[in-house]
């Protein structure tokens, strides 16, 4: 099975910043237990969907940011 990209760029790199910015203040101490897993969870789940290209609930819901034209 073959993971289509439902991403667009800008979607992507949107994602690689909140993933970063929340790594960043999870890791600062800003929050605290148990808000700090939460925060760990998301900022993980938006960096692997970013770099991967595919977001899971994208396709349960059959969105897309990608452009289908091409």
């Amino acid at each position: 099975m073959k993971l289509q990209l439902n991403e667009a760029p800008i979607d992507r790199v949107i994602r690689i910043v909140l993933g970063i910015a929340l790594g960043g203040v999870a890791f600062a101490g800003a929050v605290t237990a148990p808000w700090l897993y939460v925060v760990w969870v998301v900022a993980a789940i938006a960096l692997v969907t970013a770099i991967v290209g595919f977001c899971p609930l994208y396709a349960l819901l059959r969105v897309g940011t990608k452009s289908t034209t091409r």
